[in-house]
């Protein structure tokens, strides 16, 4: 079948596409137009589906190919100089070209007849995907000259419009180049030729398929980029449209009412004369610059503070009435504020007599306040000097009466031992919100010994170990000692003491988060440590605080420690002293199969680092090797070492018959 085709357009070829000769009569021209017409359509629907689905598919074959560029070239140049209805054929079949050698989008969800640059396989042996695709774009480009000309052949301009939606739809490369031709084409352009219904039919029609277009392309993609200007180009087309063609019921205009004899009586208008401004005289007296240059005698208008008004405002409204004023309106009120100004100049100002001014007038101009008051005559300016007293005879003040006398600030109320310790917790509670809003530093400081200036900087480290100072050295010694008034009263003391509040909040303040605040509670007990031993020396029954905190602090964090914690290892060997109590809680770890090494680990670690305390960590692991059975061999292991011969000696293999006590479950 695809062969017959391709016979069929071969013969064709050379007899049937044929312009017809000027020499021909009307009968001849129109015969040979529609035999044209004929052999276009089916040259259209051969050409492009079966030649080219045959090249894509047979390169070994050429001759069809180049049939069919032959046939393409004649029906090509028919395009200029034929008829309308020849022209539309020949675009007809320029879209389908472009159709054929553009590259099409979803080609599997397409019909199989269709053909497009797709199909071309890479390497084909004369069909060029690049040499198709340019051809392509010159024949849409000769499409769209119709419309960029802005051809008034309504035929030809409708049908190019009605060729164009499909390409947009499934060619997406030429969508560009279209709409913007077609945005830039004005269908009203016969508009401004002399208007008769032929001209009014293609403008109608013009318009009509140019907005269908628009309006079918933003139906199918609503988010088509171009829907703005496509609505804009739309509403701009209808607005044209209904200027230019819907004049029907309309008034006549003023030219034919002229040639129908009706004159222009009825719109005539007289020419009034501009009232004269009136202006009214200025009251006697004084005036200010304000009345002047007042006209108007509304009371209401004279009262406005027209300074209230935003500059903005102000400009606006000035530059609106400037532009509508009566010029002759203007030229007289300004007459008149020139006539004022020369009444005011020509008044002359009242003579001062200087024999009956006044004599109290000051020479600084700045407090010069005018005094309207009648001048006094001369024998009432001798008798006011005569009632004058002379500065000598004026009583002078007594020195002493002006020294100031001594003060006394009002005693204040007194204050009992419960409102003392109550501000006390609550100063002692805003300096640990102060401190909990404070950042850590970036890189750790050496810490200077037990001696370091506690407030040498305003640092978190440096509040921190002035509260623990503050806690442990502020009132030692003072324990015992009962507190009286200025009158030798004995006072009641607090239940809690001060000291006693901030170790309170040190305590809470550690465990809140006590794997990051280890280091200060190890150098909040090193304080407690320090300030003991000093008190034993110069009190040796003083009161002692170290070993309680330091139970506390380890009741405190034990519970919530974990195997891979390094904490209790490293408060373990920075204490300052340890006790049998304190490892005895060690020891008890081990209660927890999972603890064992890190209790054990930290023992050794005392062992090692820790000499004074080495014999008693010992102890502490003989007893865990002894009561826990799950931790055995990891302290035989330690004892080995550290105690040769216990092992031996609890087993009964160094002549010991002491039996091996029970050990206890874990």
């Amino acid at each position: 079948m695809r062969r017959a085709n391709l016979a069929k357009i071969t013969v064709n070829n050379s007899t049937s596409l044929a312009i017809p000769s000027t020499s021909m009569n009307g009968d001849q021209s129109t015969i040979s137009v529609s035999m044209q017409l004929k052999q276009l359509n089916e040259a259209r629907k051969a050409v492009l589906s079966d030649p080219t689905y045959y090249s894509i598919h047979n390169p070994y074959e050429r001759s069809p190919w180049d049939d069919m560029v032959a046939i393409k070239q004649k029906i090509l140049r028919l395009w200029d100089g034929a008829a309308s209805a020849v022209k539309l054929c020949c675009i007809k079949f320029a879209q389908r070209v472009v159709l054929a050698q553009t590259a099409a989008v979803n080609m599997d969800k397409r019909n199989g007849l269709e053909v497009s640059l797709g199909m071309v396989p890479a390497g084909h042996p004369f069909l060029d995907p690049r040499q198709l695709e340019a051809e392509a774009t010159g024949l849409l480009d000769r499409i769209l000259g119709v419309l960029q000309d802005n051809s008034i052949d309504a035929l030809v301009v409708d049908g190019t419009l009605n060729c164009l939606s499909i390409l947009v739809r499934t060619r997406p490369s030429t969508s560009n180049r279209i709409m913007n031709a077609v945005l830039s084409f004005n269908p009203l352009k016969l508009a401004n030729s002399p208007m008769t219904p032929k001209t009014r039919v293609l403008i109608k029609s013009m318009e009509k398929t140019t907005r269908m277009l628009l309006i079918h392309i933003l139906k199918r993609d609503p988010h088509n980029p171009y829907g703005p200007r496509i609505q804009q180009h739309v509403e701009r087309l209808m607005r044209s449209r209904a200027e230019i063609l819907d004049d029907v019921g309309r008034k006549r205009a003023l030219a034919e009412q002229q040639q129908a004899a009706y004159g222009d009586a009825k719109r005539q208008k007289m020419a009034s004369e501009p009232l004269p401004v009136r202006v009214n005289p200025l009251a006697p007296g004084p005036n200010s610059l304000a009345a002047i240059y007042t006209l108007t005698q509304n009371v209401g208008l004279q009262a406005f503070d027209a300074t209230q008004v935003p500059s903005q405002i102000a400009t606006k409204v000035v530059v609106s009435t400037l532009a509508r004023v009566d010029l002759h309106a203007l030229s007289q009120a300004v007459h008149a504020i020139r006539e004022r100004l020369a009444a005011k100049e020509a008044a002359q100002a009242p003579v001062l007599n200087p024999e009956t001014a006044p004599l109290d007038v000051e020479e600084d101009d700045d407090d010069y306040e005018p005094d309207f008051t009648m001048a006094e005559d001369e024998e009432q300016i001798k008798n006011k000097l005569d009632g004058k007293p002379r500065e000598e005879e004026q009583p002078r003040p007594d020195a002493a009466s002006l020294a100031l006398g001594p003060y006394k600030l009002p005693r204040p109320p007194p204050l009992n031992p419960e409102a003392a310790a109550a501000a006390g917790k609550m100063v002692v509670a805003r300096v640990f919100d102060t401190v909990r809003g404070l950042e850590e530093p970036a890189a750790k400081k050496t810490r200077g010994g037990i001696n370091r200036l506690a407030a040498s900087s305003y640092d978190k480290e440096s509040i921190l170990t002035f509260i623990t100072r503050l806690g442990t050295r502020a009132t030692a010694g003072l324990e015992n000692i009962e507190p009286k008034d200025e009158d030798g009263q004995a006072l009641a003391v607090p239940s809690q003491a001060s000291s006693d509040v901030v170790r309170e909040r040190l305590y809470s303040y550690v465990l809140e988060d006590f794997r990051k605040r280890i280091d200060i509670g190890v150098s909040w007990l090193c304080e407690e440590w320090y300030c003991d031993n000093v008190q034993k020396k110069q009190n040796p029954d003083a009161p002692l605080h170290y070993d309680k905190w330091a139970m506390r602090l380890v009741d405190g964090f034990f519970p919530y420690l974990n195997p891979s914690d390094k904490v209790l290892t490293r408060f373990l060997g920075e204490m300052p002293e340890l006790d049998p109590e304190i490892l005895g809680k060690v020891k008890r770890l081990c209660g927890d199969p999972a603890m064992v090494q890190l209790a054990l680990t930290s023992l050794l670690y005392l062992v090692m680092m820790k000499p004074p305390v080495r014999d008693m960590a010992l102890d502490s692991v003989q007893d865990i090797w002894i009561e826990y059975e799950d931790a055995r061999p990891m302290a035989a292991k330690y004892l080995t070492k550290w105690r040769p011969g216990f092992i031996e000696s609890q087993s009964g293999g160094g002549g010991n018959d002491t039996a091996l006590p029970p050990a206890v479950a874990a």
